[in-house]
């Protein structure tokens, strides 16, 4: 399939959208996401918190600055397609090392362009979920709806991309010890903890608490992830032993999996939240803009009486956005605390610090 060949996306309620291919000469099927995000498409194309999900960009030109080997956020992109306005393939980056495009068919990823991105996406925010398809576009629409409809994922997400053995990194003169279950951890959080002066190692999502016991650490964390977070009840179990025992935090689907443990309700957002988004603290009043990667969110009823406090909530719409609970040294947020793309102004890895100093 050349760059000029004509393909399709097609929505799980029948509605075809015609561009042009870029990228991978493959299709495409996954629940389909938008993200309002301005800049940072590399770091979300390596996000895997979007594996197996077609995104949507709503902002118009993607790619003017090319793919450079310092900004990925895992070594390989996992999203299953990526649906753009205008994929540009000159890119203007002193840093550049290759256009998007070749990023993407390096990894068998198919991209769309030429779409009203704004209008799919307004769409998806009007209806709710849907999967989709990207497809050569002589598929008849009948066959398209047919491998949307049989698309099943044998295993969860989550396995697909968590690592499958333990890693380190460190940094000099630590004064912390760090485990991470990796649910999908990015390079910015354990860049994060390492200039923080934390030694980090980073453990398979289905690690058992005596195996993450064995390294003795002064804290633990619940990385961010892709997929149902209702799906992982073996991680909730080890989450419930570990609360209580080491100061403990998560963010995105590890905030996600510590309110389970904790009985608070989870359910499906109707259109997900994939961008920035402004997020006020609760206990001081300040109000940050945060970004965001998840489909799920918390019942705000069932909190309290879970025995969790509100630290965080969303501007906008007043979701749940950060928890915790002091007597069993745990707190956890819904967003992406650090700040690849987006910013850094949450304090979530220096609260998490401080709570290891106490």
């Amino acid at each position: 399939m050349s760059s000029s060949a004509k393909i399709k996306l097609v929505l799980g309620n029948g509605q075809e959208f015609y561009g042009t291919a870029s990228g991978a000469p493959c299709p495409a099927v996954g629940e389909v996401v938008f993200n309002t995000s301005v800049v940072g498409y590399q770091e979300i194309i390596s996000d895997p918190a979007y594996a197996g999900q077609i995104v949507v960009m709503t902002y118009p030109a993607v790619g003017q600055y090319g793919i450079t080997d310092e900004d990925y956020e895992s070594k390989t992109p996992r999203l299953a397609g990526l649906v753009v306005r205008e994929c540009s393939t000159t890119p203007s980056n002193f840093r550049f090392t290759k256009t998007l495009s070749e990023e993407l068919e390096e990894h068998d990823i198919p991209c769309i362009s030429g779409l009203d991105t704004r209008m799919i996406s307004h769409l998806i925010r009007t209806e709710g979920p849907l999967m989709g398809a990207i497809v050569p576009a002589d598929t008849p629409l009948e066959q398209a709806l047919e491998t949307i409809a049989n698309h099943k994922p044998t295993v969860h997400p989550v396995a697909q991309v968590s690592c499958s053995k333990r890693w380190f990194s460190r940094t000099p003169h630590h004064r912390f010890d760090v485990v991470i279950l990796d649910c999908g951890v990015k390079h910015g959080t354990v860049e994060a903890l390492n200039k923080l002066g934390c030694n980090v190692t980073v453990l398979p999502f289905d690690s058992s608490f005596s195996e993450i016991e064995a390294f003795n650490p002064d804290g633990v964390l619940i990385s961010g992830g892709p997929g149902n977070p209702m799906e992982l009840k073996e991680m909730v179990a080890v989450i419930r032993e570990l609360k209580g025992r080491y100061p403990l935090a998560g963010s995105g689907l590890g905030h996600l999996l510590i309110a389970l443990s904790y009985g608070v309700k989870v359910e499906k957002l109707k259109c997900g939240l994939y961008g920035d988004a402004p997020v006020r603290n609760v206990c001081s009043g300040r109000i940050f803009t945060a970004m965001h990667s998840t489909h799920y969110g918390v019942d705000k009823e069932s909190v309290g009486a879970a025995g969790l406090q509100i630290t965080h909530l969303n501007v906008v719409n007043s979701m749940v956005e950060g928890v915790s609970c002091p007597g069993d040294k745990v707190f956890s947020v819904a967003f992406c605390p650090e700040g690849a793309p987006g910013p850094t102004e949450s304090e979530f890895f220096d609260d998490f610090v401080k709570m290891m100093e106490d």
